[in-house]
């Protein structure tokens, strides 16, 4: 039997990146999970990523310590209003204040940096083009020329050893495919945490986009969302 590949996996602890981590599982790939303490507006999802780190039993977890509010610019990272009960056409138009300048093109670099110290040519990452924000580092143009870039800038590309490869499943998934997915490889979804903008007790919000998609993914489905809101 061969044995599992290393690959690094971005975790947020969320819905999109758990589903990644059980399809890398799925896909034979040994887990090396990927966590930011990035001065977000909460730390309760690095809490979850905790959480589902132990559950899948993956190889190592890191936690590294960032601070992008010291650039601000984003409502995740800086004292601005979490936009809530925006309607879905509106996600779909423009790309709202919640996008981080630049956080997946710093988070790949971290997981780059880590995968080529692993010797692992594999990095996952939960990013989608469908069911999102519309935030510009969600994109099919934007991985393809990461990876391209990434193939030029490490030792090992560079001297023909390892290809680096960023594996995006998701990426042209909606959200109700993607929890259909998870669902049949068996994810807990009551692990995850979803919300922009909870309450200090957990709760999520219900209202910021990403309750909003989450919420219609599970309605689509027909199943529960076992996430506890703090209003209908």
């Amino acid at each position: 039997m061969a044995m599992p590949r290393d690959a690094v996996v971005l975790l947020s602890g969320g819905l999109d990146s758990t589903t990644v981590l059980a399809i890398a599982r799925h896909e034979g790939f040994m887990p090396h999970a990927l966590t930011f303490r990035y001065g977000q507006r909460h730390q309760l999802e690095v809490g979850a990523a905790e959480r589902v780190a132990r559950h899948f039993g993956v190889a190592a977890h890191r936690v590294v310590d960032i601070d992008l509010r010291a650039f601000g610019g984003s409502a995740l990272t800086a004292d601005v209003p979490v936009p809530k009960d925006r309607a879905f056409t509106e996600m779909a138009d423009e790309i709202p204040i919640t996008y981080v300048p630049a956080r997946n093109t710093i988070f790949l670099s971290f997981a780059l940096a880590w995968a080529e110290v692993l010797a692992a040519g594999d990095i996952f990452i939960g990013v989608t083009a469908v069911d999102s924000s519309g935030y510009p580092d969600c994109r099919p143009e934007y991985i393809g020329a990461y990876e391209r870039m990434a193939n030029l800038a490490t030792k090992a590309a560079v001297e023909g050893r390892q290809r680096v490869r960023i594996h995006t499943p998701l990426i042209r998934m909606t959200k109700a495919e993607i929890i259909r997915r998870g669902l049949e490889l068996g994810v807990n979804y009551s692990m995850t945490l979803t919300c922009y903008d909870p309450a200090p007790d957990g709760l999520a919000c219900g209202h910021c986009d990403a309750c909003l998609l989450r919420r219609r993914g599970f309605a689509e489905n027909g199943v529960p969302d076992p996430t506890a809101y703090r209003s209908p």
